[in-house]
């Protein structure tokens, strides 16, 4: 049986019946699911999308924000051993193109008009930019258009093959796009073994169970969000609240009203929630609160703990080796602390050999989560000696392409990157595409981007330009 769909059936055995009760499964804002009633709601999508057509090895994207929507898909497409593609629902048209070359998808499920024009992405653009936007022609035409039961989501169908060409992989479960060295889409192929292998590393590291409450504020079709929302709410049976709204004040009634004891975040999150006016410590005991997706500053992790009462846990996670490395005791923002449970953490050349401790290098990872495989598969641009950034050893190290050093107790302190790739609350931003957009304006004669880290407002991209007569800043 698929992995998600086999964990649900595990929950409503184990909490929909008997002397627990029917527990709660999903929460978003009014709305409450049961475990009983999400298994429900699972069974008939899944003959409703059967019934389009999407069956095992059909690739579906899912252009969804954090609603219980987005959960209620996954499992429907993991009982029919279909492959998930989770896809953001602001990405622009040529972008989402450039996804469709990739992954041979079979079908696309959005909000209405969701696929044709994404929501606020061309709010702030000029009149001319955003007529070429919309002037765009995509290649891909869906032959039909579906309105999902009870919902206002539309599944477009496409005349695709069903299963990709990636020779000798494993099933894929789920495929989560991040960015290349290039900043083009890159989707990674996840499995249901290294799903399960993310699932035993966390619920091991962080001692989660059933009883937990888990906040997903992270994105979910993001590998941060994936893994420490969905995967770890469905494979420790415990209840995941869901929100898309960011605002300090709306996450801090989340968090105190429900009784959150397990929060992955980022630290432009946690940094808002420490400025939240009148705040008292969460009388809350064991309450783990995650940071990722970029640099926790060290002050951020202190006003956090002053205002709050609760450690931050800096974390490492990658989209293609899952979570690596956690601050277990969160008293050091300035590292990602220890290799998680059945995970391997090396610092070292290029050619794969160890450098001493507290020299900085490569950081290379060993584990069952560790994924190989991507579409489209084309080779690193980073040319080098030894094993590229992005593949693997033939002893399973990966070479992650972020450089670290590790100190003699094994902590690991992140220090950048090999190639021009940096994380924004999680999300990979390629500074030589950066680059070249901003040199693409006829009166901008050179570009150079760098990350800023304001511990208040958290990681920027910001550019020097030179400029070739008058040129002004919009």
């Amino acid at each position: 049986m698929p992995l998600l769909h086999d964990w649900l059936l595990d929950a409503v055995a184990e909490r929909g019946t008997g002397t627990t009760g029917n527990a709660t499964a999903v929460v978003y804002r009014d709305t409450y699911l049961s475990w009983r009633g999400l298994a429900h709601r699972v069974d008939r999508r899944s003959r409703e999308l059967e019934g389009l057509g999407i069956g095992a090895g059909s690739w579906v994207g899912v252009m969804l924000g954090n609603v219980p929507e987005f959960v209620i898909i996954a499992l429907a497409l993991s009982k029919l051993k279909a492959v998930m593609v989770p896809i953001d629902p602001t990405t622009a048209n040529r972008e989402l193109d450039m996804v469709f070359e990739a992954a041979p998808m079979r079908a696309l499920i959005t909000r209405p008009g969701g696929a044709d024009l994404p929501p606020n992405s061309l709010a702030s653009l000029s009149a001319a930019v955003r007529a070429s936007r919309k002037a765009f022609q995509s290649k891909f035409t869906p032959e039909s258009r579906r309105r999902l039961q009870g919902t206002l989501l539309t599944c477009s169908l496409y005349n695709r093959d069903a299963r990709p060409a990636v020779k000798g992989a494993e099933p894929a479960s789920v495929v989560l796009f991040t960015a290349d060295a290039g900043g083009d889409p890159k989707g990674v192929i996840r499995t249901d073994r290294q799903l399960a292998a993310v699932a035993s590393s966390l619920r091991e590291t962080l001692a989660l169970k059933a009883e937990d409450h888990t906040l997903c504020v992270v994105p979910l079709h993001h590998g941060y969000g994936f893994d420490f929302g969905l995967v770890t709410a469905l494979a420790c049976k415990s209840t995941l609240f869901l929100e898309d709204e960011i605002s300090p004040k709306i996450l801090n009634r989340l968090i105190r009203d429900n009784g959150v004891t397990f929060f992955p975040g980022t630290p432009g999150m946690f940094a808002s929630l420490a400025r939240v006016a009148a705040v008292k410590p969460l009388p809350i005991k064991a309450a783990r609160f995650v940071s990722s997706g970029s640099p926790l500053a060290p002050t951020v992790a202190d006003t956090f703990h002053q205002r709050f009462g609760v450690r931050l846990l800096s974390c490492y996670h990658t989209t293609e080796t899952g979570p690596v490395a956690l601050d277990r005791a969160g008293k050091d923002a300035a590292t990602v602390g220890k290799a998680l449970g059945g995970v391997d953490l090396q610092v070292a050349t290029a050619p794969g050999i160890a450098v001493p401790a507290g020299t900085q290098g490569p950081v290379w990872v060993r584990s069952g989560q560790v994924s190989t495989t991507w579409v489209p598969d084309l080779p690193s641009s980073l040319r080098s000696t030894g094993v590229m950034v992005g593949r693997a050893s033939p002893d399973g190290w990966f070479r992650t392409g972020d450089l670290g050093a590790l100190d003699r107790s094994g902590r690991l302190t992140l220090g950048g990157r090999e190639d021009d790739l940096v994380k924004v609350n999680g999300k990979r931003v390629a500074l030589g595409e950066v680059e070249g957009c901003l040199e693409g304006f006829a009166k901008v004669r050179a570009a150079q981007a760098r990350v800023v880290l304001d511990e208040l407002g958290g990681p920027m991209v910001v550019a020097r330009v030179v400029r070739d007569g008058t040129c002004r800043a919009e």
